[in-house]
């Protein structure tokens, strides 16, 4: 499992969206990635649906949300 706690750079004024799809790049594809956000990154998880990733989003505190990314594996 890949985690990314993108919350300070989102702090900072810094797009995370590079890194993020690097992360995604290298991902095996039975591995899980973990996005910690201050918010729900509703357009991340509707690009990462359409290249086949299922989602799961949980909010944590108001700023403080982990979304967990994963492809069906046969």
């Amino acid at each position: 499992m890949a985690t990314l706690d993108v919350r300070q750079m989102i702090a900072a004024g810094e797009e995370p969206f590079d890194m993020i799809m690097a992360t995604v790049a290298s991902l095996p594809p039975d591995n899980e990635l973990v996005i910690v956000a201050p918010f729900e990154p509703v357009p991340l998880e509707g690009v990462l649906q359409g290249q086949g990733f299922n989602y799961e989003a949980v909010q944590i505190a108001e700023d403080h949300w982990q979304v967990t990314f994963w492809r069906e594996t046969n």
